[in-house]
């Protein structure tokens, strides 16, 4: 009897054992596969749009409510730990019509990535009122227009683990883009730099090769025909999203060009390497950082970081606090709204965004400061806002611009066809504030006002002195305007500014501020006029001018001569583009 109680014990433990382990497999099979969706919210031209909802509703009966989202400072949204399966996109924003896509599939252990691009209610009104008045309405049209977008499509999805990278397909295809850029030119993209090409006639050359996956490359380069003074160089950008200002970057520059028909010849490399980070849903970071390798028979090189951290505070307010090297160049790779013209342009522009090199003591050295930065934006409407900052400028080497002749060359780096030279102005700090509104009107015009204080060098006219030690820091203020405009029918694209500065001023004034707006001193005018369809592509004439009223020159005396200093070269830059 004994041995019977025994067994039946042993009997239930061993079903109770075997019950408890077989209910885990059973447990974890029960807890549903999840992902993630991510995405990118843009208009019709390519601008990140802040502040606009995304709903993510699940298709299928009986899985979580629906999700709501917002996007970052950059238009990038992410939802996180999402039940596999099919969801309904739905994107709203005041001022753009509602964009709905059904049917994203969200995989386990995948992130899917789509792209959403937002029309603006304006032009779907214009266009409305363009058509004939005989022509029939039909009512499924307008919901067509407010429910669906051809541009809203899974792009990418990547496993979490080793598993490798694997493309989703869609229905609706991305509209064609130009993948070569051509430019036949005369003059410098950016003035007064020894890596660029001076006045003669150039040929450039951008073009965009995608990869495997939805990553990219860009190439450009560049030469010139002047047999005096030739130069050339080729970059290569890598992003491995394909998108430029929404994942990381690579870039590689070369550069030759000689100064002059009996002068040095300028050899520079450049990488750099960038890219921005969302952190949840209202902190972004954008990071960067680029080495700099010259040489001018001696070498000279430069480590430049840079990085933003923005956080959106609620739907109409951000901050930002900014570290980064002083900018050289029409602003980083991950400022995607510094890249006008789109990637191609941007590639084009990186040829051209060495520091400035200058000659101290006779050693070539580069151009570099440190910009640190407080800021707070508030959104106004659905396209404006309006920016607070202050600032701290901390720099080890300005770069003071001027003309003459005859002057030492151990400390004048000199251009003997223009008797333009760059001067190595010293150290200087300074403190400053900026305030700027920025309104996008109805179509393609823009308008942006610029307030800044700060400290600029001016000269004191000592003739017993060397240059740099008669130059001293003096508080000035500046007032910048411009209006960026598209004419209808003709389609001339117009950037106009015009920047007031309240005193001499032989440096520049809130040198960051002026990459961000492209507002540069005095009155600058940017022109774009399509041409006739005659050949393969689309062509434009392109003109370029930089303090075209040549205002701001300041003469100035010092034991190496009589010079006169410019904050701002007047200069001219023309001739023809093409896109295919």
């Amino acid at each position: 009897m004994k041995q019977g109680r025994l067994q039946t014990l042993g009997a239930l433990v061993l079903i109770a054992a075997v019950s408890s382990f077989a209910a885990k497999p059973a447990a974890a099979q029960a807890k549903p596969p999840l992902g993630k969706l991510a995405g990118v919210v843009r208009d019709t031209v390519g601008t990140p749009q802040m502040g606009a909802t995304v709903e993510l509703v699940p298709e299928t009966a009986g899985v979580l409510a629906p999700r709501s989202l917002l996007t970052n400072t950059r238009g990038i949204f992410q939802g996180d730990k999402l039940v596999a399966g099919l969801y309904t996109v739905r994107v709203t924003l005041a001022g753009f019509l509602p964009t709905l896509e059904k049917h994203v599939r969200v995989s386990a252990n995948l992130t899917t990535i789509i792209r959403v691009e937002l029309e603006s209610m304006y032009a779907s009104l214009d266009q409305l009122r363009r058509m004939p008045s005989n022509s029939p309405n039909n009512p499924d049209e307008w919901k067509w227009v407010l429910r669906s977008a051809a541009s809203v499509r899974p792009v990418m999805e990547w496993v979490d683990g080793p598993s490798g990278v694997t493309t989703q397909t869609a229905e609706n295809r991305m509209p064609d883009v130009p993948r070569v850029r051509m430019e036949f030119t005369s003059g410098a993209r950016q003035p007064a730099s020894a890596s660029n090409i001076t006045s003669s006639p150039a040929t450039a050359v951008a073009y965009s090769q995608p990869l495997g996956g939805a990553s990219s490359i860009l190439f450009a380069g560049q030469m010139s025909y002047d047999g005096d003074a030739p130069g050339g160089g080729i970059a290569a950008i890598w992003l491995p999203t394909g998108t430029l200002g929404a994942g990381p970057h690579t870039a590689l520059v070369l550069r030759q060009a000689k100064i002059g028909p009996d002068g040095p010849n300028f050899r520079g490399a450049r990488l750099d390497q960038g890219g921005a980070l969302a952190l949840g849903d209202r902190l972004l970071l954008r990071y960067g950082g680029e080495y700099v390798l010259v040489g001018l028979g001696a070498g000279a090189s430069a480590l430049r970081p840079r990085a933003e951290l923005s956080y959106w505070i609620s739907q109409n307010w951000s901050t930002d606090v900014i570290f980064a090297s002083m900018p050289n160049g029409p602003g980083p790779l991950e400022e995607t709204e510094t890249q006008q013209g789109g990637p191609l342009v941007a590639a084009l522009n990186e040829l051209d965004a060495f520091p400035a090199l200058l000659v101290h003591g006779g050693h070539p050295v580069l151009q570099n400061g440190l910009h640190e930065e407080i800021a707070a934006k508030r959104k106004i409407g659905a396209h404006g806002s309006l920016q607070l900052a202050g600032f701290h400028d901390d720099n080890q080497h300005v770069a003071v611009y001027g003309l003459g002749g005859a002057l030492p060359a151990s400390d004048y780096f000199q251009d003997s066809l223009t008797k333009a030279f760059a001067y190595d102005g010293g150290a200087s700090g300074s403190w400053g504030a900026r305030m700027a509104f920025r309104q996008k009107l109805e179509g393609d015009t823009e308008f942006a006002a610029v307030y800044s204080f700060g400290s600029t060098l001016v000269p004191t006219n000592n003739p017993d002195a060397m240059l740099r030690q008669g130059l001293s820091l003096a508080a000035r203020h500046s007032v910048g305007a411009g209006i960026s405009a598209r004419v209808p029918r003709v389609g001339t694209r117009v950037h106009a500014g015009y920047k007031w500065i309240s005193g001499q001023a032989v440096s520049r004034l809130d040198g960051y501020g002026e990459s961000i707006y492209q507002m540069d001193p005095y009155f600058h005018l940017m022109v774009r006029q399509p041409l006739p369809k005659w050949a393969l592509g689309r062509w434009e004439a392109i003109a370029d001018c930089d303090n075209l009223l040549a205002q701001g020159y300041v003469s100035a005396s010092s034991r190496d001569g009589r010079v006169v200093l410019v904050p701002a070269f007047r200069t001219f830059r023309g001739g023809l583009s093409v896109q295919f």
